[in-house]
């Protein structure tokens, strides 16, 4: 289970890389065609705006199940060491809550945005299934995190390695 763990993880890492590459040149050759030659690449935005739904959306389930997001400690000196766990759990599920009602708000969006044809401006992309696709990415969040509450970060390469050297 570990190995597919690892290699679904690497896939999605890879996948962010390739997008984040793909912002970045679409995003040079914008800027250079529209200095230099004067013709600009058109929906460029709507590209880029896609593209880093898609980065960050992907990356989500990843740092929540990893346990990565940025913490502030502000009730570890009060709590009793018997209670951090406790406390770890209860802001584990906290988390999971809210990021199970994003996932409830992000499919309601989506299906109004299907009903009222919503697309992007200069593309005219439609919107609904990146909403979906951003519902999924916090439905899978929620779950990390109610996971991770009661058992843990789950581990990367990189924690792997550590503790093989």
């Amino acid at each position: 289970m570990h190995i597919i763990v690892m290699r679904l993880r690497r896939g999605i890492e890879t996948l962010i890389a390739l997008v984040l590459f793909s912002m970045v040149a679409l995003t040079f050759a914008d800027v250079i065609g529209r200095r230099i030659i004067g013709r600009p690449i058109y929906g460029a935005h709507d590209i880029t705006e896609h593209l880093m739904a898609l980065a960050v959306f992907a990356g989500l389930p990843l740092v929540t199940a990893a346990c990565l997001h940025l913490t502030v400690d502000l009730f570890d000196r009060v709590l009793m060491k018997s209670w951090m766990r406790w406390w770890r759990v209860l802001a584990g599920l906290i988390v999971a809550t809210i990021f199970a009602l994003l996932a409830w708000l992000f499919f309601r969006q989506g299906m109004t945005a299907g009903q009222i044809s919503e697309v992007s401006q200069a593309l005219r992309i439609p919107r609904g299934p990146v909403y979906f696709y951003m519902s999924a990415s916090c439905a899978l969040s929620a779950l990390a995190a109610a996971l991770t509450a009661f058992t843990g970060p789950v581990p990367t390469d990189l924690d792997t390695a550590e503790d093989a050297t």
